[in-house]
This record gives C-alpha cells, structure tokens and sequence, in this order.
C-alpha cells in the first residue's frame, strides 16, 4: 500500500520574535532524504505566502516525485508570517534562513541534501541568503534580479514604487538585496532560470550573475527561454528534472 504524503502548517520563529509560517509535505522514507525549499515571488498582489505552493500542488509532486521533503515559506507581509514586507531585504532573509534550520532539524531530511528554489523577488532573497548560507547542496533562481540597483534604474513605475516603499533608496538597502555584489560568497551549485524577454527582471541580470558565480568557482548553470517574466512549467521541467534527479539521487560507488 502507497501512503500519500500529507501537507502540514507550521509557524516557526524568525529568531526575533517574529512569526514565520511555512509548509511542508514530507517523504515517507526510512532513512534521512533530501529536502527542497520553496520561496515565492510577488504572486500579483494577494499575499498568499507559501500556500501557492500546496494549492499548486507542487510541494506534493515534488515529494511523492523526488522521495523528499518539500517545503514553502511564507515571505514576511505574505501569509501567516509576520510583516512588514522588506522587499527581499535582511527580514526576508532571517524568514528564509529560520525555515532552513527548521528542515535542517527534521530527522526526516538530510542536511546535506538541502535546496533552496525562490521564484521573482524569492529569487532575489534567496541568492542573498546562499551568500550566507554555505553548506546548501544547490540553489534554484528563477526570473530573478541580483543587482537591484541597476533593477530599480531600469523598472516600470510600479516595481519602483514597491522598492521605495519597502526598501528604500539607500546604497546599504540596494546591497543587501543585490547578490551579484557577494558572489564569492556562494558555495553551492547554482542553477539560474530566465526568459529571454523578461520585462520585470532583465536577462542580463542572471547572465552577469551567472558568470560571477562561474568566476566565483561555483558551479553555475544558466537556462534562458523564450518566454517572459513567467516560465511556463513546460519550459522550466527540462532543466530541473536531471538536475533535481541528480542532486536528490547521488550515485553510489562501489569499491
């Protein structure tokens, strides 16, 4: 008999007080597995936080698909977690960084097959946060920016106005929500995502991105479509299956 992994709601602490919800759905396995991490983006203005994911049902297909632990956070201001929202900023981070840790604890997850996926503006924290973060066996970005000051520059009214409010306008804003600035901080294989005709986060960004890290040391790899800001799920599965299948499934070595 299959047992279908069921979804569960927790609420974890920042390590500041503050509330941080997050899903998960874990891997009936007898022995630790990996475990992947779910960051969202700016999801139109409706603030679901990580429930997009359940309701998706991408954490159930990547659990049931992959045998791991698959989990979403809800960015400060979305959700259930705490606000306000600090447009990927060091809030952002802390959320992110407080549901790694809580994964990290589950007997269920090996703590060396931990990936971290953000999506838009969960690109663009959890870049930062792999910069903090070492020991990630690999990170996902997709449609992401990583030089938000030359972003901000270069956005429509709307996104400019997300990035005053929330962030400011100051040098030390723009750099701790710009990852390029720390590139040879990452240590974990990084998998870049992107349309080539991405109108809210420019493609140049993940490819001076991309070949920073390259430069870094690190394992990069960068796929671009020919889609916009959206990646249609289509696009998108050719590149994560081998690359997920790979990370989550190592191969044993016979001696």
């Amino acid at each position: 008999m299959v047992i279908m992994p069921v979804v569960t709601r927790h609420l974890i602490d920042r390590g500041d007080g503050a509330t941080v919800e997050l899903f998960q759905a874990q891997a009936a396995s007898e022995t630790p597995a990996g475990a992947i991490l779910f960051v969202h983006g700016n999801q139109g203005g409706r603030l679901l936080g990580g429930i997009e994911a359940v309701d998706s049902g991408a954490l159930l297909r990547f659990c049931s698909g992959l045998n791991i632990t698959a989990a979403a956070v809800s960015q400060p201001g979305f959700g259930a977690s705490d606000g306000p929202p600090d447009f990927c900023g060091p809030k952002t981070q802390q959320a992110i960084i407080a549901a790694l840790a809580f994964l990290r604890d589950q007997p269920s997850v090996d703590p060396d097959r931990i990936v971290l996926y953000g999506n838009s503006r969960g690109a663009v924290a959890s870049a930062m946060v792999a910069t903090q973060i070492p020991d990630l066996r690999a990170v996902i970005l997709s449609s992401g920016v990583y030089d938000l000051e030359v972003a901000y520059r270069e956005s429509s009214d709307g996104l400019r106005w997300a990035i005053e409010k929330e962030a400011g306008l100051s040098r030390e804003a723009f750099l701790a929500r710009s990852a390029l600035h720390y590139a040879p901080e990452v240590r974990s294989e990084t998998l870049l995502l992107h349309g080539k005709h991405d109108d809210r986060a420019p493609v140049a960004q993940a490819e001076l991105f991309s070949k920073a890290l390259s430069n870094a040391g690190v394992l990069a790899t960068l796929h671009v479509f020919d889609c916009g800001h959206q990646i249609p799920t289509n696009h998108k599965r050719g590149a994560l299956k081998p690359f997920l299948q790979r990370v989550f499934n190592p191969v044993v070595t016979y001696h």
